[in-house]
């Protein structure tokens, strides 16, 4: 992932926003959050990308956006984050979230 990280979201997030979900299997929290995720990234009929990224095998990328707790979700929007929290927020408000910031 590390090597496809330009690629598949720092490019891509220049057509389309790229959500990234860094997480963990042995993260209580991110097995709540990533079903929520994956179920908005279906129903946005492809508005948005949502890319997981697994924060034990990616250390480096994971030192590199700061992450300092997961589940930690990014947006990309022309290869910058633009909008970002940390935690299993209940779905009304990751929908919120994304809501406000794909407007």
């Amino acid at each position: 992932m590390a090597d496809r990280f330009q690629t598949d979201v720092l490019d891509k997030s220049h057509d389309k926003p790229v959500v990234v979900d860094f997480w963990a299997p042995w993260c209580g929290p991110c097995r709540v959050l990533g079903p929520t995720l994956e179920t908005l990234a279906r129903e946005s009929g492809g508005r948005w990308r949502l890319v997981k990224i697994n924060a034990d095998a990616h250390p480096a990328l994971v030192q590199r956006f700061g992450v300092r707790g997961i589940p930690a979700v990014k947006l990309f929007v022309d290869g910058a984050v633009v909008a970002e929290f940390t935690g299993a927020l209940p779905e009304p408000e990751v929908r919120r979230w994304l809501d406000t910031h794909l407007a």
